[in-house]
């Protein structure tokens, strides 16, 4: 398993990554009794602000994160645009250029730039994460940052590589400050990964982490239940052997669970050996 060492990160790299994760204020000085009564937190003192350390100051200040329950109804028009458009898609090409021009999903307008996919097209084995990260909107590929090298050296343990694999996300346009897509994103963007899915039609799909699990698998479980576990993704020409794993970005932020991860990998590798998912 020559892919489970990771070097510790530095303090600045820690600051990077919580200010991308939308953390960019500091704690007050007193704790907040969260449980306590609306009339005693309202009656309770304002505290005053302070400045964050000055390592978060010369970082970029991130957007705020969107919580689900606050986002708007999914736009039936915009769904229905994506599927249509989506539908119509003879090759990948011509699936990533109605992505460049589609103008229904408002994420397109905060990114850099699209991230489509990396690997081999024709590839036997199609890794599905759910959106991309600074590195990601910079170069315009999916896992290239930190998670994209231990996403490497994962399937590298395996024998394969990116020209072996197909790898893609089910949102192509990095959300601001790498918050969470909201269902409205997800939904709008879901014809477009699906037809994308299709037109490479793996052997073998594997989606990295919750989000993209519950989204393609359509399931309500989380990702302890669900990784290692075989699904049938059926396509509506084909049905294709699927399994969830952890995302890499979790395993570096969890590497204790590097060792369930390696289950799963070696899942698939004898699947991809044998044509079959046991």
């Amino acid at each position: 398993m020559d892919f489970l060492p990771e070097p510790h990160p530095t303090v600045r790299q820690l600051l990077a990554f919580y200010l991308e994760a939308g953390v960019d204020c500091a704690l007050a000085d007193e704790a907040v009794d969260r449980l306590a009564e609306p009339d005693a937190v309202a009656a309770a003192p304002v505290q005053r602000e302070i400045a964050p350390p000055r390592a978060i100051r010369e970082l970029p200040t991130a957007a705020p994160s969107v919580p689900r329950s606050e986002t708007a109804p999914v736009p039936e028009a915009a769904i229905a645009s994506a599927r249509e458009a989506a539908r119509t898609a003879p090759t990948l090409e011509a699936l990533r250029g109605l992505l460049e021009n589609f103008e229904g999903c408002a994420l397109k307008h905060t990114a850099t730039r699209l991230v489509f996919a990396d690997g081999n097209p024709q590839a036997r084995i199609m890794f599905v994460g759910e959106a991309p990260g600074r590195d990601e909107d910079i170069e315009g590929l999916p896992f290239v940052g930190r998670s994209g090298k231990l996403l490497d050296r994962m399937i590298a343990a395996i024998g394969l590589d990116r020209s072996k694999a197909y790898i893609a996300n089910v949102i192509p346009w990095r959300p601001p400050g790498n918050r969470t897509p909201t269902p409205q994103e997800t939904q709008i963007c879901l014809p477009f990964i699906q037809r994308q899915i299709e037109l490479v039609n793996p052997d073998v799909l594997v989606t990295l982490g919750n989000p993209s699990t519950q989204t393609l698998l359509s399931t309500r479980d989380g990702i302890m239940k669900t990784r290692g576990r075989w699904f049938d993704y059926d396509t509506g020409t084909r049905t294709i052997r699927a399994i969830a794993t952890f995302h890499p970005a979790y395993l570096l932020r969890s590497p204790s669970y590097k060792r369930m991860s390696w289950q799963d990998l070696r899942a698939i590798a004898k699947a991809m050996e044998t044509g079959s998912s046991q």
